[in-house]
C-alpha cells in the first residue's frame, strides 16, 4: 500500500524551551513527516527559533493570539500531509509515533481519527501513568456507526491532542475546532470528525503528555469542566446511530450521573 503523507502540527505560545523538545521530537521520527510550527503571537523568542531552522519546518506565525482552536485551524490549513498529527508545545512525541500510526492506517484505510496511548510525565520526563488500552490487541478499530455511542458511554476514548490523528479531509469536512471553546475543544472536534468515517485505537505508547502547573488544563474550574463535560454529551447525542438509540439514558440521566 502507498505510504500515507503525514503533517505534525505543533502550536505554541511562549513555551520556547518546551517548543524545542517537541520540535526536536518529530524531527527524531523513524519516518520523515512535514512539521507546521502555529505561533500563537509569541514574544519570547519564538519566532526567531523556528525561523532559524529553515526549510526544515513550515512556520505560521498568528498575528494576534488565536487561542488553542485558532492555532489547531491555521496549522491544519498550512499542513500538506493527508493525516494530521497534532501536538501541543507542552507535550512530544515517541520516535515511531508516525510510523507505527502509518502501519496502523494502512490496514484500516476508512478510518479518519486514531489514538494512541500515552504516557503522563512530570516536567522531568518521569513517567507518572499510562492511559488504558482500548479494545484488544495491538491495533483496535471501531466502525464509524459504533463511535459516537461508545463515546456517550466514555468506552471510546480518544484522548488529548498529543494522543490523536486525523485525517485532514475529515478535519477541514467537520469543520475544524470551534473557536468558542476554551476547554474540550479537541473532544468537540472529535465527535464531529468521527462522523466521517472509522476509528482507530493502537495500544502502545507513542506520546508524552506533560502534567506541570502550568498546563492549560489545571487552570479550569471544576464547576466549568462539568457544564463543559455535560455540553459534549448533548453534542455526542444526537449523532449516536439509530441501532443503539433503544438502549440510550435520558440526557437527564446523564446529566444527574456526572453531578
Amino acid at each position: 500500500m502507498a505510504a500515507v503523507p503525514f503533517s505534525i502540527v505543533i502550536t505554541t505560545y511562549n513555551r520556547l524551551d518546551l517548543l524545542k523538545r517537541a520540535i526536536q521530537s518529530a524531527f527524531d521520527q523513524t519516518t520523515p513527516s512535514e512539521v507546521v510550527v502555529v505561533d500563537n503571537a509569541s514574544t519570547d523568542g519564538t519566532q526567531a527559533y523556528v525561523e532559524s531552522l529553515g526549510d526544515a519546518v513550515v512556520y505560521v506565525r498568528n498575528r494576534t493570539n488565536a487561542n488553542h482552536a485558532g492555532a489547531v485551524n491555521a496549522g491544519v490549513k498550512a499542513a500538506s500531509g493527508d493525516w494530521i498529527k497534532l501536538v501541543d508545545d507542552d507535550d512530544y512525541l515517541a520516535a515511531n509515533c508516525i510510523e507505527v500510526m502509518k502501519g496502523a492506517i494502512a490496514h484500516r484505510p476508512q478510518a479518519v481519527i486514531c489514538s494512541c496511548q500515552a504516557a503522563q510525565v512530570d516536567t522531568e520526563g518521569t513517567e507518572l501513568s499510562l492511559t488504558p488500552k482500548t479494545g484488544p490487541g495491538d491495533i483496535f478499530y471501531i466502525p464509524q456507526a459504533d463511535i459516537h455511542y461508545g463515546m456517550l458511554l466514555e468506552v471510546v476514548p480518544f484522548g488529548t491532542p498529543i494522543q490523536v490523528a486525523v485525517r485532514r479531509e475529515a478535519f477541514l469536512a467537520s469543520g475544524g475546532w470551534d473557536l468558542s471553546m476554551t476547554s474540550c475543544d479537541d473532544i468537540d472536534s472529535w465527535i464531529r470528525v468521527a462522523e466521517h468515517g472509522d476509528a482507530l485505537f493502537i495500544n502502545q505508547c507513542l506520546a508524552y503528555r506533560t502534567v506541570w502547573p502550568g498546563g492549560y488544563d489545571q487552570k479550569i474550574a471544576l464547576q466549568q469542566r462539568l457544564s463543559t463535560n455535560m455540553l459534549m454529551k448533548e453534542r455526542i447525542y444526537p449523532r449516536v446511530d439509530a441501532k443503539h438509540q433503544p438502549k440510550l439514558p435520558k440526557l437527564e440521566t446523564i446529566n444527574q450521573y456526572l453531578h
